[in-house]
């Protein structure tokens, strides 16, 4: 279910019907109901008066303000990163982006959101930011829903490599500073992405249904 969502399967707004659920997984409706709740504290299903479990939209605002999150805390553990980490930890991070370059060239966009993910919590361990990570990692289900949102756009495959290959280059040569600034303006760039595709596809349903 958390797939199906963060990959698409299920849109923005779309009803969560616990019978035809139960037919398509397979599993009894207490599992299913226990299923969506569970997604609701992870902020991927609202549950509405009337309507019943929904797929949560995704607000510009509080997409910002995710991207604001990501922003505080990872500039943070970037900077802590340059500073603690162990040569081998540097080394995993860079093998991490070389999966997520060839990732990219597959256009196997699993296996990069996977990639990433490993790739940020090696930053946060390696800085010793654990508590920060577990903070990061509460938001993990709706910050891999705009991931799959923006590694999809065009050229993003080769900006996102080149960003995170200047965080690594800042964390290598131990420029926290530097480190800490690659990473702002890694997340700020995704930021933009993801709410310029949010704003289009709203514009694009108000057209629908004025016509």
């Amino acid at each position: 279910m958390r797939e199906a969502i963060i990959n698409g399967y299920f849109l923005p707004g779309q009803r969560l019907i616990e019978r035809t659920l139960c037919d398509e997984l397979g599993v009894s409706r207490t599992i299913v109901r226990e299923v969506l709740r569970h997604l609701e504290t992870e902020g991927l299903v609202e549950t509405g008066s009337q309507q019943g479990p929904v797929v949560a939209t995704l607000d510009v605002s509080k997409v910002a303000e995710i991207y604001e999150i990501r922003a505080l805390l990872e500039g943070h553990a970037a900077r802590a990163c340059a500073v603690l980490a162990s040569d081998e930890v540097i080394r995993q991070l860079g093998d991490l982006i070389n999966e997520i370059e060839s990732a990219f060239a597959e256009r196997d966009f699993q296996k990069v959101m996977r990639n990433t993910t490993e790739f940020y919590e090696g930053m946060f361990v390696g800085g010793g930011k654990t508590t920060s990570l577990e903070i990061v990692q509460s938001l993990n289900a709706r910050i891999n829903r705009l991931r799959a949102m923006t590694i999809s756009s065009s050229g993003r495959g080769a900006d996102a490599v080149s960003e995170m290959r200047a965080l690594l280059d800042a964390i290598q040569h131990r420029d926290p500073d530097k480190a800490h600034e690659m990473s702002v303006a890694h997340i700020r760039r995704v930021a933009e992405i993801a709410i310029a595709k949010l704003q289009e596809a709203s514009q694009a349903k108000q057209a629908a249904e004025a016509g």
